[in-house]
């Protein structure tokens, strides 16, 4: 196991990773982020250098203090050839398998090494996948094979129309943390609370500011992907959630961030939003893996 230290080594594992979209998209994004000042304080563990198979990006230990904060303690891996990653990931040093934890990545592939590892430790799995998604700016620049520009909806623009008389644009602030945790699926606990809270701070994200407070956020989290997007009930179906996604999208290419999200397989709403907003659906998943040690269980 080697612990990538300095912005060369960075720079290069980003270069790689770039090589194998969009199977390591979810790194990907996470290790463009460490090389534009690493603000969550993450770290690159590779199993040898600089001919990885498998690399893992996780906190610092000394930020995972609470072990039943999954939100803190999460994973995010890409391998070249998954059979050839157990022994790298089953070690305590890449990774803490006594705590509750979330692993997240691009590759469906990594089931069946994930479940032998909890096996292996009396612990418990949950596997949710959804749609992954590009916008087509970032598609267009990093895996261009996989964009039909023909296919493309007409430009964001002249598809929706604001009430700006109503609704505001403006920058989320950490007193709207609570409403986001809220109307997140993920979240409505002090865990997560805390880990909205930390990426407002930490990256740009967007509301729409109605006449009552804040009916609709738009987040960028430690890996650099769009989350949380919702609205409160009162606002719901007014495509709200569009304008705020539009105006984040144009940021994040304004800054040449990749940019990229997923979306719940039997949420057809968001699936509507994302073709509208020419997002480009991948050929893989995004995957979490929610995994509990065996103390945790009655």
């Amino acid at each position: 196991m080697l612990h990538l230290q300095g912005p060369r080594m960075l720079q290069m594992l980003e270069k790689s990773l770039r090589k194998h979209l969009p199977e390591s998209l979810k790194v990907y994004g996470t290790v463009f982020h460490m090389n534009q000042g690493n603000p969550f304080r993450l770290k690159a563990l590779v199993d040898r250098w600089p001919d990885f198979n498998t690399v893992v990006i996780r906190p610092e230990e000394q930020d995972m203090t609470d072990d039943l904060d999954p939100y803190t303690n999460t994973y995010l891996i890409y391998s070249k050839d998954p059979k050839k990653c157990q022994e790298f990931l089953g070690s305590a040093e890449v990774i803490n398998w006594k705590q509750h934890l979330q692993i997240q990545s691009s590759q469906s592939s990594l089931g069946k090494v994930i479940e032998n590892l909890v096996d292996v430790n009396l612990g418990k799995v949950k596997h949710t996948q959804c749609i992954l998604y590009m916008t087509s700016d970032t598609a267009q620049r990093l895996v261009p094979s996989l964009v039909d520009a023909e296919s493309l909806p007409p430009n964001r623009e002249e598809i929706k129309s604001l009430d700006q008389a109503t609704f505001k644009v403006a920058s989320l602030d950490v007193t709207h943390a609570a409403l986001v945790n809220d109307i997140w699926s993920y979240g409505g606990n002090e865990k997560s609370h805390r880990f909205i809270e930390r990426c407002i701070r930490t990256f740009p994200s967007f509301c729409l500011l109605g006449p009552e407070g804040t009916p609709v956020t738009s987040l960028m989290d430690h890996t650099g992907e769009l989350r949380m997007a919702g609205t409160v009930p009162k606002y719901r179906n007014r495509s709200l959630v569009y304008h705020v996604s539009f105006h984040q999208l144009q940021t994040m290419a304004k800054l040449g961030f990749p940019t990229y999200g997923h979306v719940d397989l039997a949420n057809h709403t968001m699936q509507k939003l994302s073709t509208a907003l020419q997002n480009v659906r991948m050929p893989g998943h995004w995957n979490q893996w929610n995994c509990e040690p065996a103390w945790s269980r009655p």
